[in-house]
């Protein structure tokens, strides 16, 4: 073993204890190999300022943790257990004696949970923090509020390989930087980037390497499928080649990490846990498929589903970095090298991508149901997690104020999602609970049976029971997987104090099971009706889902479906068993609905028993409130537009008035009539009117223009007659309408013979707006459209009087239009008005 001195860490080692010994929160960056695991936290025990307290060294990963404290107790010359433990899901290994323990995020949580004051624990460092892992940034954010309100002396050390710049000054804590003394990689892309499976090509490079380099070989895969495949086509490789990932006994994952006994050349095929903190002391060359597995949670659906992503550009350099720990070392990119800048620079947060109810959950456990009462470096995103309430109350784990509930409190005794907690306390108390262990740990577990081996998960429990009493497996079923687990089913079963049950599993109860872990994918099967064909389901949670063609569950009435895919319209169901739609009965509730059938143009109003979005009986709504009624109509009328309305000509006229004086006088509250505005505002000004409408003709009936009248508030009303009269006085005595339009001046549309004598052109708007004349002709036709009425007069006047007197000799067309009486008439009635005028 390498000692402390002779590691890079020990040269910042005193800044870091004279940092810790003045601050509360210190971050420090340190490449890997740098000894920041293995030989930092060792040194920090005797710190006077530490007072023989405990020392937390947190972990992402199990593997991780318990390789870490083996190097921490080998550095001592002890066991694990003695100076030096560790505690991970379902396994510890600590004593009295232990005063550095390396645990994984949830054990930290769960501790502070159940000791806000962390009594005995004097420092708390958080390894590996560059991956921003959901608990690594819970832990930080809770840490700090104990640190300000309960424990002025606890230190939080932040450790990071690689390190955002402002971190420390977001943190508000000062940074020791450790440069390192990392050996050269040579980095070796490939000339294109390749095609085809990415086993294949990882298995050929590391043939490649073994021929060519020297050292063991560590290659990067994004998964167990993908490891599986690279290991058969190693199989005549001449070196031990080995798997590693986080599910892999104990057992087999020393042998991967530590060197070989008999001084084989190792290949370890990993996943991405071997990035960081774990070290392989013996690997010269990395292989990186250019690949990782990653958990992406849709909040449009409310499903998470793996996806295989690019690796970002800062795990790529970690993985490059693994090769040179030790010695000189090599790197094999199976991408080009074009394409290198091309990839994402870093994994976002995992807070704002993630499934947030355990966060949420615990939140409220902590007395913090509002996320933004805590300092996060970044808060978890609102509507994430208003969709991880809304779950977690379908569990019962939050109460109507979201306070966490009796059954919220034991869901977190349980070290799994939320979700599969309720489904094990749900079950227990049915008296399910053997069978509730062997559902909850095939849900976490992968798959043991086959691809193409149909979706019923009650095949899963028959092969787990067969592997279980030493029983013929059916064809295909993965012993190692059905290891893993009745592993974790013997977990569950201790926590909840059953014995194994291996008789035949009714489905039936394996779908109620399933119906407590995933409420809102419960799934009736789509009537025949719907022409979508068999094995096509509706989710309680409003989305479609679809059964592969020819499953065995394609014919079932309903169904809890625990694995799907996120598809948008329709999703595929991996994992599911059925249910009995009667089950739902007693967890429905009847609603009273009413909606618009755009089909028929009516207003359909009935009750229904629902769950979720599943309706399992409906009977007619005799008496329809108008709280229901009235947004439904709305809802219609939005849907279709406001054509479904009747606004007869005074009503548009009225808004295009309101709306010109909006334009023209833009501080004067003068309210938004656009469609738009009218239709987002329906139940406000149009409500009452909708009271008795249940079709499209009765929309079409009802009355607008009162309603409308009444968004002018006083003293508008009066205003808008003033501003934007309907008819302006012309100087024949005539009363001539205007026309109102949006984004143009008014119209007056007049016989230019009735203007005779008039210089200015006719204003609204308190006389600041001129109106656009449509000067007619004694037959009502334009002649000329002008806001220039003196100008008219003046020029365009004659060329008109030259063309229209020779059509229209009867009418008056002075030479002199400034002098002559304005007239609506012709020469003879106006000349028998006028002598009728003088004999008076």
């Amino acid at each position: 073993m390498t000692a402390a001195a002779d590691l890079p860490i020990s040269e910042v080692i005193p800044a870091v204890r004279s940092a810790l010994s003045t601050r509360p929160l210190v971050v420090l960056q340190a490449p890997p190999g740098a000894g920041k695991s293995t030989a930092l936290p060792l040194a920090l025990l005797d710190e006077p300022w530490l007072a023989g307290q405990r020392v937390i060294l947190l972990q992402p990963r199990r593997v991780a943790a318990r390789a870490v404290a083996a190097r921490l107790a080998e550095g001592l010359g002890e066991e694990v257990g003695g100076t030096v433990g560790y505690r991970v899901r379902f396994e510890a290994r600590v004593s009295a004696r232990t005063r550095l323990e390396v645990v994984t995020e949830g054990i930290l949580t769960r501790r502070l949970q159940r000791d806000p004051e962390l009594a005995g624990v004097g420092l708390v460092i958080l390894d590996e923090f560059h991956e921003r892992s959901l608990n690594a940034d819970l832990a930080l954010a809770l840490l700090r509020e104990v640190q300000e309100a309960l424990r002025e002396d606890l230190r939080v050390l932040v450790m990071s390989a690689t390190l955002n710049p402002d971190l420390p000054a977001r943190l508000g804590a000062p940074l020791v930087e450790s440069q390192g003394r990392a050996y050269p990689v040579e980095v070796r892309y490939l000339p294109a980037d390749p095609v085809g499976r990415v086993e294949q090509q990882v298995a050929q490079a590391v043939h490649t390497a073994l021929a060519r380099d020297e050292g063991d070989i560590l290659a990067f895969l994004p998964g167990v499928r993908e490891i599986r495949g690279a290991q058969a086509a190693l199989a005549g490789a001449d070196a031990l080649v080995l798997p590693l990932y986080g599910d892999l006994p104990v057992r087999e994952q020393r042998r991967a990490l530590l060197p070989d006994p008999s001084g084989r050349r190792k290949v370890v095929l990993a996943t991405s846990i071997a990035e960081t903190s774990l070290t392989m002391d013996g690997v010269r060359v990395v292989v990186d498929g250019g690949l990782s597995r990653t958990q992406r949670f849709d909040p449009a659906t409310g499903l998470t589903r793996m996806e295989t992503v690019r690796v970002t550009r800062d795990a790529a350099a970690q993985r490059a970095g693994r090769a040179g720990r030790t010695a000189p070392g090599i790197a094999y990119r199976l991408w080009s090298e074009r394409t290198q800048p091309l990839l994402p620079a870093a994994r976002p947060p995992e807070i704002l991508e993630a499934d947030l109810a355990p966060l949420t959950l615990e939140l409220a456990q902590w007395g913090a149901p509002d996320p933004g009462a805590l300092a996060w470096l970044d808060e978890p995103p609102p509507h994430r997690v208003e969709a991880a309430r809304g779950l977690l109350g379908q569990l019962g784990a939050l109460d109507p104020d979201g306070r966490v509930s009796p059954e919220g409190t034991r869901l977190l005794e349980f070290p799994t999602h939320p979700r599969v907690a309720h489904l094990l306390t749900g079950g227990a108390s049915q008296g399910q609970g053997p069978l509730a262990a062997d559902v909850a740990a095939l849900l976490e577990e992968r798959d043991p049976l086959p691809a193409g081996s149909g979706s019923d998960l009650t095949d899963r429990i028959v092969a787990l029971r067969s592997w279980r009493t030493g029983q013929r497996l059916s064809a295909g079923a993965d012993p190692s997987v059905l290891e893993r687990v009745e592993r974790l089913a013997r977990q569950w079963r201790g926590l909840l104090g059953v014995l194994p049950d291996n008789t035949t599993p009714d489905a039936l109860e394996v779908g109620t099971l399933l119906a407590l872990a995933y409420p809102e994918r419960v799934a009736l099967a789509r009537p025949a009706a719907s022409g979508l064909g068999r094995g096509r389901f509706l989710l309680a949670g409003g989305q479609g889902a679809a059964l592969p063609e020819g499953d065995a569950l394609a014919g079932a009435p309903a169904l809890a479906v625990a694995h799907l895919d996120a598809a948008q319209a329709e999703g595929r169901v991996f994992l599911a068993a059925p249910l009995d739609p009667g089950s739902l009965v007693a967890r429905a509730a009847w609603q009273d609905v009413v909606r618009w059938d755009p089909r028929s143009g009516l207003l359909v109003a009935q009750q229904e028993r629902r769950f979720g979005a599943l309706v399992l009986e409906t009977r007619p709504l005799r008496q329809v409130p108008a709280e229901l009624r009235i947004p439904a109509l709305a809802g219609a009328v939005r849907a279709e537009g406001l054509h479904l309305l009747t606004f007869p000509p005074e009503a548009a006229q009225w808004r295009a008035r309101v709306a010109s004086l909006r334009r023209w006088r833009p501080d004067e509250g003068w309210p938004d009539v656009s469609d738009a505005a009218l239709l987002a505002t329906l139940e406000d000004w149009l409500g009452p009117a909708l009271a008795s409408a249940r079709s499209r003709e009765d929309l079409a009936r009802v009355p607008v223009f009162g309603p409308l009248q009444t968004l002018l508030a006083w003293p508008l009303p009066q205003q808008l007659d003033d501003l934007a009269p309907t008819h302006l006085m012309v100087p024949s005595g005539s009363r001539v309408r205007l026309e109102y339009r949006p984004d143009e001046p008014p119209i007056l549309a007049v016989k230019l013979q009735e203007l005779f004598g008039l210089a200015d052109t006719p204003a609204v708007n308190g006389g600041r707006t001129p109106v656009l004349l449509h000067l007619l002709s004694p037959a009502g036709r334009p002649v000329q459209v002008t806001q220039d009425l003196r100008s008219f007069w003046n020029s365009s006047y004659f060329e008109v009087r030259k063309d229209l007197r020779g059509r229209y000799p009867k009418h008056p067309w002075p030479d002199d239009p400034w002098n002559h009486v304005a007239t609506r008439l012709t020469k003879a009635r106006l000349d028998q008005a006028q002598s009728g005028k003088s004999r008076k």
